[in-house]
C-alpha cells in the first residue's frame, strides 16, 4: 500500500505505530496546544525565547525539529546532528514534546495528528529552498500565531563570530551592564537595554508556563579581584599564594524564583557553558538522572512521601535542588584564549537559566568553587535543613571532560573532594561535545559554513577562518603560561 502524501506540502503522511514519536494515532485539536517547529542548530537562547512566548500561548507546546538531510537540502550544513537537537529542545523547560523529522515546510495534516489547533513561529521569515514561506499553507487555514522574534543573537551571528573571531560581544561585567553603565550609546539607551536584558533574565527563569515563578537566580561578587579579573586589566601578578577567605564575596538576587524546599538535596554545579551544547545537556541530565537514583534508595518517589509533599506545598517537587554556577567571559577567555567564549556571559546565561534541569543559577561563579564560597551559597544558606553558615552543598557534580582549562592546576575541586561531596559523572554519548570541538566543526567545513554566511550577508568568513587556525596555536603557548599564575596563586 502506497503510503499517504500530504497533497499540499508532499511530505508523507505516517500510518499508526510509524509516527516519530507517541500518540500514533490522531487526537482531538486544542486551542490551547500548540505547535512550533524548526531547525533549532545549536541551541541559544534565540530559540528558548520564541518557544518561552508560544508556551505562554497555551498549555501544551509541541515542538517539530527537521531532519539534518531536509534542513541541508533547503538551508546548508547542519553544525548539530538531529540526535543533539533533540536532546536541546527536550532541555528547555517550555517545551512538552519533541517530534524529529518534522517536515521542513509545515504541514496541516502533520500539526493536526499531534492535535495543535495553532502554529506558532518568530516574525522573521523562514522559506524553503525554493523561497516559498514554509508556513504558506498553515497562514492559509487560520492556524498561525505569530511571536516577536528574540533580537541580538541567531545561528548565523554564532557562527560568524567563530569564522571571524571577533570579541567584541564580550560583557566585561554584567551587573554593570544591565544597569546601564556598560556598553554602546548613550546613557538612556544604555539604562534601556539594560532594563531589556534584566526583563528577559527573568523571563526565562519562569516556570515551565512561562508565568509562574521557577529559577532562582543570583550574581556573586568576590571579595578578591581574580587572577582572570586582574589580567583583563593588564594588572601585575603577584604571587601572594592562596588567601585564606578565598571565594568568599556577595551574592545579590536578580530573579527571586522558588527556592530550595524540604528534603531536597543541594547539589552544584559550574563551567563557561559556552554555546550550551549537547554535552553540557547531557552531564546535567546525568545529574539529575543520579539524583533520582538516591530519591528512589531514600523512598522519595512512594505515594506517602509524595502525598506529603503536595499537602505541605501544594505540588510536587523533584528530589534535588541544581545550583548552575557561571563564569563570566574574562574567566573563560583567560584559561581558554582565542575569542571564546563564543556567547558571551548574558547569552549563556539565559541558556542554562531555561534549562529543565537547573533550579538556581549563580552568574559571576568562580573558576575554583572554594570551601568558602559553596558554604555561602544562597541554596546552602537557605535550605530547610541547613543548620549553620559553615554547611555544604550534598554534591558537586563535574563530567569526566577536561575543566574549563585542560591540565588544569591546582585541581579546581580540591576542596570539594577533600570534603567527600565531589561526584563524576560517567561518560556519555556527547562527552566531546564542548565549545571547541562545535568551532572545529565549522572550520572542517569551512567551504559550505561560508556560502551560508555569504548568503546572509558577513565578509571576511574565509580569512577569518584561516587567522583562527593560526591565533590556535599562539592560545595554547599563552594557556601553558597563565597556567603558571594560577599555580602560584591556589597552590600547586
Amino acid at each position: 500500500m502506497p503510503p499517504k502524501i500530504d497533497p499540499e506540502v508532499g511530505c508523507e503522511i505516517p500510518e499508526p505505530g510509524k509516527w516519530p514519536v507517541d500518540p500514533q494515532d490522531d487526537i482531538p485539536l486544542a486551542e490551547d496546544r500548540l505547535w512550533i517547529d524548526g531547525c533549532f542548530d545549536f541551541f541559544h537562547h534565540g530559540h528558548a525565547g520564541v518557544m518561552l512566548q508560544s508556551r505562554r500561548l497555551g498549555a501544551e507546546l509541541i515542538v517539530g525539529l527537521h531532519s539534518d538531510e531536509e534542513i541541508s537540502a533547503n538551508k546548508g550544513p547542519t553544525v548539530m546532528s538531529l540526535k543533539e537537537r533533540v536532546a536541546a529542545v527536550e532541555a528547555c523547560r517550555f517545551s512538552t514534546k519533541c517530534v524529529p523529522d518534522a517536515p521542513y515546510v509545515t504541514s496541516l495534516p502533520w500539526i493536526s495528528h499531534y492535535g495543535c489547533q495553532y502554529v506558532t513561529h518568530g516574525d522573521d521569515i523562514t522559506s524553503d529552498a525554493s523561497g516559498n514561506d514554509c508556513y504558506r499553507f498553515v497562514k492559509k487555514a487560520g492556524r498561525m500565531k505569530i511571536v516577536p522574534r528574540t533580537p541580538g543573537i541567531s545561528t548565523t551571528d554564532l557562527v560568524g563570530r567563530m569564522l571571524l573571531c571577533t570579541k567584541d560581544h564580550f560583557i566585561h561585567s554584567l551587573t554593570n551592564m544591565l544597569r546601564g553603565r556598560e556598553g554602546a550609546g548613550n546613557e538612556n539607551e544604555r539604562v534601556e537595554r539594560g532594563q531589556r536584558m534584566a526583563d528577559r533574565i527573568s523571563a526565562y527563569a519562569s516556570a515551565a508556563d512561562g508565568r509562574s515563578d521557577g529559577v532562582q537566580v543570583y550574581s556573586f561578587k568576590g571579595k578578591h579581584r581574580s587572577i582572570e579579573r586582574r589580567a583583563s586589566r593588564g594588572q601585575a601578578f603577584s604571587p601572594e599564594g592562596r588567601r585564606p577567605d578565598s571565594g568568599r564575596g556577595s551574592f545579590v538576587p536578580m530573579v527571586h524564583g522558588v527556592g530550595p524546599r524540604s528534603g531536597q538535596r543541594i547539589v552544584y554545579v559550574d563551567g563557561g557553558f559556552d554555546l550550551f551544547s549537547s554535552g553540557h545537556i547531557a552531564f546535567l541530565r546525568m545529574v539529575t538522572s543520579a539524583e533520582e537514583d538516591l530519591g528512589r534508595a531514600r523512598d522519595w518517589y512512594n505515594d506517602e512521601a509524595r502525598r506529603k509533599r503536595i499537602q505541605d506545598h501544594g505540588e510536587d517537587y523533584p528530589p534535588a535542588f541544581v545550583v548552575a554556577g557561571i563564569h563570566d567571559d574574562e574567566v573563560v577567555n583567560y584559561h581558554k584564549g582565542l575569542n571564546y567564549p563564543i556567547m558571551n556571559v548574558f547569552e549563556r546565561g539565559l541558556c542554562v537559566v531555561q534549562c529543565r534541569y537547573i533550579h538556581q543559577v549563580v552568574f559571576g561563579a568562580p573558576y575554583i568553587p572554594t570551601e568558602a564560597y559553596l558554604a555561602s551559597l544562597p541554596a546552602v544558606m537557605d535550605a530547610p535543613t541547613a543548620s549553620n553558615q559553615d554547611r555544604l552543598p550534598d554534591a558537586v557534580y563535574h563530567g569526566p571532560t577536561a575543566n574549563v582549562s585542560a591540565m588544569s592546576s591546582p585541581d579546581p575541586y580540591a576542596d570539594a573532594k577533600a570534603h567527600g561531596i565531589f561526584v563524576e559523572t560517567p561518560a556519555h554519548d556527547f562527552q566531546d561535545v564542548n565549545a571547541a570541538q562545535i568551532v572545529r566543526r565549522i572550520l572542517n567545513r569551512r567551504e559550505e559554513y561560508e556560502e551560508r554566511q555569504r548568503k546572509k550577508g558577513m565578509k571576511g568568513a574565509g580569512e577569518g577562518a584561516l587567522r583562527r587556525k593560526e591565533m590556535e596555536a599562539e592560545a595554547e603557548q599563552i594557556r601553558l603560561r597563565k597556567l603558571q599564575d594560577v599555580e602560584a596563586q591556589y597552590g600547586a
